[in-house]
Parts: C-alpha cells; sequence; structure tokens
C-alpha cells in the first residue's frame, strides 16, 4: 500500500528500495519458519542442502509483490521486458545456446591447456540432476533477469543515463550476491558485474525484452551447476587459479571474464 502514496515524479531510488523491502518483508517472515524446520541458527553459515528451501520462496515471491508494484504503478510486465509471445521462445533458446556453448567452449581450451581435466566415470550422474538444476535455472534465471534487468534497469533509466542504469543495476546485481556466501562471492565481485553488463546487452540485442538474457542466464547458471554437483571437472593445479577461478568458481577466474566478455562482444555485434 506504501506505493498508494508516491506521487509519478517518485525518484527511480525510492521506488527501487520501496519494492526491494517489500519483497524481503514478505519473505522474513516464511524464512523464520523454514529456518525452524531446517535447524538452522544464525549466524551459521548455510550448508547447500539449506540454501534451497529458503531460496525458492525468495524467488517465488518476486514476480507477485512486483506485479503489485507494476499494478500501483500502473505499469505491466512488458514494461520491463517480459513479453509472453512466440519470439519469447526462439530469444530464450538462442541466449541458452550462446550461454551452454560458451562455457563449453571455455573449458575445453582448459582441458586442451591440461588445467584441467575430466572426471568421466561421473557422466553418467547427469540424468539424475538435469531436472532438478533446470527448473532452478529456469527459476532463478528467469526471477533475476525480470528484477535486476527488468524492473531495476528500467526504474533507473527514467532518472540517470543508459550507462549510469547500466552500471548501478549491475552493481546492485554483485553485490546482492554476497548476502549468501561472502568468502566464495568476493572474487567473483567484478565477474558478477561484468556478468550484468552483458546481460544488460543482450536486453537491447533482443529489441528491449528479456528472452536472450533469461536464456544466456539460464544457460550459464545450468551448465556450472551440473558440473558442480556431479564434480565432473578437476582442477590439475598446473596454472594459478586466478586463471581457472578462485575456489573453483570461474567468474573469479580470468577464463570465465574472457567468457563473459565474448559472449558480450558477440551480443554487442547482434
Amino acid at each position: 500500500m506504501f506505493f498508494l502514496f508516491l506521487p509519478a515524479n517518485t525518484p527511480a531510488g525510492i521506488i527501487v528500495i520501496a519494492f526491494f523491502m517489500a519483497w524481503v518483508g514478505c519473505w522474513l517472515p516464511v524464512a523464520g519458519i523454514l529456518a525452524i524446520a531446517i535447524k538452522w541458527q544464525f549466524p551459521k553459515p548455510l550448508q547447500p542442502e539449506q540454501k534451497i528451501p529458503l531460496l525458492v520462496p525468495l524467488y517465488l515471491l518476486a514476480p507477485p509483490v512486483l506485479w503489485g508494484v507494476s499494478w500501483l504503478m500502473q505499469k505491466s510486465f512488458a514494461d520491463y521486458g517480459f513479453v509472453v509471445e512466440i519470439s519469447l521462445c526462439s530469444s530464450f533458446l538462442l541466449g541458452f545456446g550462446l550461454g551452454v556453448l560458451s562455457l563449453a567452449a571455455v573449458f575445453t581450451c582448459q582441458l586442451w591447456l591440461g588445467w584441467c581435466s575430466l572426471e568421466v566415470s561421473r557422466l553418467e550422474q547427469i540424468p539424475s540432476i538435469l531436472l532438478p538444476i533446470t527448473l532452478i535455472a529456469l527459476l532463478v534465471g528467469g526471477i533475476e533477469e525480470l528484477v535486476f534487468r527488468g524492473f531495476l534497469f528500467t526504474e533507473l533509466v527514467q532518472d540517470y543515463p543508459v550507462w549510469a542504469a547500466v552500471i548501478i543495476s549491475s552493481l546492485v546485481f554483485a553485490l546482492l550476491h554476497l548476502i549468501w556466501e561472502q568468502a566464495e562471492t568476493l572474487p567473483q565481485l567484478p565477474g558478477l558485474w561484468l556478468m550484468g553488463i552483458v546481460l544488460v546487452i543482450a536486453r537491447f540485442a533482443d529489441g528491449g525484452n528479456l528472452g536472450i538474457a533469461w536464456g544466456l542466464h539460464t544457460g550459464w547458471i545450468l551448465a556450472i551447476a551440473t558440473i558442480d554437483t556431479a564434480e565432473l571437472i578437476t582442477y590439475t593445479g598446473k596454472t594459478s587459479e586466478w586463471f581457472t577461478g578462485k575456489n573453483k568458481k570461474p567468474l573469479a577466474g580470468l577464463g570465465g571474464i574472457v567468457c563473459v566478455l565474448g559472449v558480450g562482444l558477440i551480443l554487442w555485434f547482434i
């Protein structure tokens, strides 16, 4: 109801802060109940199996909260780039293929250079984990694109130059990842910021829609999560982890940065 009192000329920063407060405010009671159910005691770090029960409701709450915000401000999801039409599917598939192939190229190069090795025996695990990972990748990729490249960027560009809106929205996107894992996320911040910029470029390449960005984001999450969950890659230690990725995170290394930059250049020329 807070938005009912916001005049039409309300600064974008106020609108953005109000949305995030409403989103977190709706999630906290649910998170409190779930924290008790999974026996998590703050400030102990969350275990991997404890994160998903907390993350899923957070992401599921984003669309209805954002719908309420957009309705009260006389906007729709279409204004944020989410347009339900046939072209969304083709754009999504284009982005998805680009995301998976770009990471495949990076790891192929690292395998060829001897920086890592493929655990062939673990390939048989992929069929059993592929469906849940795909569903999570679709959810996380879609919601994050709707919130950051859709709502956040669209609102910021009303008050700031496009370049500033790109930088700020990507910075917020990167910094919010610190909420869950500070130690592992810190080395990834430059890569996450760059990733956010490339995903905005993906929206430009798609004529203002989110199809390519959603597919690209989903493809990256799916590929990385599958590799990590199945433990398909073992690093040989023949080169610095600043090349392969600190803490085994591609975005924290030169390889991941080159991957994101390469995709950005392809999208730029599109």
